[in-house]
């Protein structure tokens, strides 16, 4: 998400610098991915806080921000509606009664606050998960792990909730 920094006339400008030039050092783009790869809807449902509480300090502080989280692995299963019958990732009580309401916090994040999605495509086609299964706006990456790295040699914060 990007937001215009309006310069503010309080802030003090050196001489021959415009305040948006003072601004400078303020304006870089705080880039940070997530890594969900576990199954505990307890656990995810606390990555959501942390990544909302993120995204709404960024939107406050009128930071530009690019945040992302990667899902590898058992984070398929909160992409999906599907019960993932027959997979390692199958469904349990506890992903049942949480679902709806981690999906609903999920989708707020990528819909409002603009957090991208990014599934490993290795881990949707090991269990033989059609594309059209997945919450719609998920971008399939070959790799979820390299795709990581990628970002993080992007300069991409690393950050996995334990």
């Amino acid at each position: 998400m990007v937001f215009q920094r309006l310069p503010s006339s309080a802030a003090p400008v050196q001489e021959g610098a415009s305040a948006t030039q003072a601004d400078v050092g303020d304006s870089e783009v705080k880039k940070v991915v997530w890594h969900a790869d576990f199954a505990d809807p307890r656990r995810f449902s606390a990555m959501l806080t942390s990544i909302n509480n993120m995204v709404t300090t960024f939107q406050n502080d009128l930071v530009d921000y690019d945040v992302r989280i990667v899902f590898v692995s058992y984070g398929i299963r909160f992409l999906t509606n599907d019960k993932l019958v027959g997979t390692p990732f199958v469904e349990d009580a506890a992903l049942v009664k949480r679902r709806a309401s981690l999906m609903g916090r999920l989708r707020s994040l990528q819909e409002v606050q603009e957090v991208k999605l990014e599934l490993c495509e290795i881990t949707r086609k090991a269990i033989g998960l059609p594309q059209e299964k997945l919450i719609e706006g998920v971008e399939s990456v070959p790799s979820g792990v390299v795709r990581i790295t990628e970002l993080q040699h992007q300069g991409f914060a690393y950050l996995k909730v334990e």
